[in-house]
Order: C-alpha cells, then sequence, then structure tokens
C-alpha cells in the first residue's frame, strides 16, 4: 500500500465533505493528531476505523486502500490488488520474524559447543579465552542480526491511541517485552505502555 497517496487521499476527501482535521477526529473519537499522521503517510487507520472512516468520507473501503476513487469496472480488480498487497506485506513479516528466530536459535547452538569445550578440556588459557571470546560474538551477532529482522517486521501497535510504528533500535532493544509485545513509549501521543505486535504497518 502507498500511504503517502491514501493519506492525501483521506486528505482530499475531508476536504471535499468541508470536515476540519477536528471535526474528522471527533466523528472518528480520536485525536486530530491521528489524521493529521494519516494525511502525511506516516500511519494507516487501524482495522476497526476503517468502515467508520469510510462511511464518514462517503467513499468504499475498497478506495480507501487504493487511494483514489475506483470505477465499477475496476472495482474488484482493485479489491483483488490490495487484498494481495496486504496478505505480502503479512507473509513478508511473517518470514522475517521467522528468520530473526532461526538465526538467534542457530548462534546459540554453533557458539555452545565452543563454552563446552572451552571448559571441559584441558589447553592453554589463552585459548580457553578465544573460545569464549568467539562463542560469545557469536551469540552477540546472532542476538543483533535477529533483533534488526524482527524490529522491521510489521509495527508495534499502541494500547491508546492505535497509533503503529516501528521503534527506533535503541526503543526495541531497552524495552521489556513478553512474546508479542514490548513496552514503549508512542511516539503519537507519548503513552509508554505494552505495544501489541502486528504483522502489517
Amino acid at each position: 500500500m502507498d500511504q503517502i497517496k491514501i493519506g492525501k487521499f483521506i486528505a482530499d476527501e475531508r476536504k471535499r465533505k468541508g470536515y476540519t482535521q477536528k471535526q474528522l477526529s471527533e466523528k472518528l473519537d480520536i485525536s486530530d493528531k491521528t489524521i493529521s499522521k494519516w494525511e502525511r503517510g506516516n500511519g494507516f487507520p487501524e482495522v476497526s476505523l476503517l468502515l467508520p472512516l469510510c462511511i464518514e468520507l462517503e467513499i468504499t473501503v475498497n478506495e480507501l486502500l487504493s487511494g483514489e476513487r475506483v470505477s465499477e469496472d475496476d472495482y474488484r480488480k482493485k479489491a483483488e490488488e490490495n487484498m494481495v498487497n496486504l496478505v505480502k506485506e503479512a507473509q513478508e513479516s511473517k518470514k522475517k520474524i521467522i528468520l530473526s528466530t532461526m538465526v538467534a536459535g542457530l548462534s546459540v547452538v554453533a557458539a555452545v559447543p565452543l563454552v563446552m569445550v572451552a571448559g571441559m578440556l584441558e589447553m592453554e588459557t589463552w585459548l580457553r579465552i578465544l573460545l569464549i571470546v568467539i562463542s560469545l560474538t557469536i551469540i552477540g551477532m546472532g542476538v543483533s542480526i535477529a533483533c534488526i529482522l524482527d524490529r522491521e517486521a510489521g509495527a508495534f501497535e499502541c494500547p491508546e491511541c492505535n497509533n503503529r510504528f516501528v521503534p527506533d533500535m535503541k526503543s526495541y532493544v531497552m524495552g521489556l517485552h513478553t512474546i508479542t509485545k514490548r513496552k514503549l513509549v508512542c511516539p503519537h501521543c507519548g503513552a509508554h505502555r505494552y505495544c501489541k505486535k502486528v504483522l502489517t504497518k
């Protein structure tokens, strides 16, 4: 999906209806900053807001996802393209998550034998230290690559304003987390909450 194109379309349709960002936000029970963010192409409405937004702007969900008015003849084609794009984005995010898990696991599997050898066999102290340093380097590199892949897979959704965002690497690494959530500061509303991992931005 082209978020810039969709944002411009939302702005054009809002103006066509004669709404200010504030008026549209009040009708949807969200902040005007969220509308501004959509219109700048820095975010996309969450699923629960798609229909209410489309009803207010008198457009179809298909037109919203396309970022343009769609003729009757093109409607089915655009709907299929939009569905394929959403599925593709979700699949790519899943692949990155699986790959990040594999990289982290393989790095640990590669490093553990080195640590075991360093601890169990007779050898020079410098060689023992070298093996431990190599094993820690392997684990560090593996975890770093896994974090980069996982951070770039999909986005995190703020439970307060439903904004979806990709955190900077420092926030991602330092944030407390569970399997599906990470404690982050929302760049939109400033809330410091456990944000849910979602597969689409």
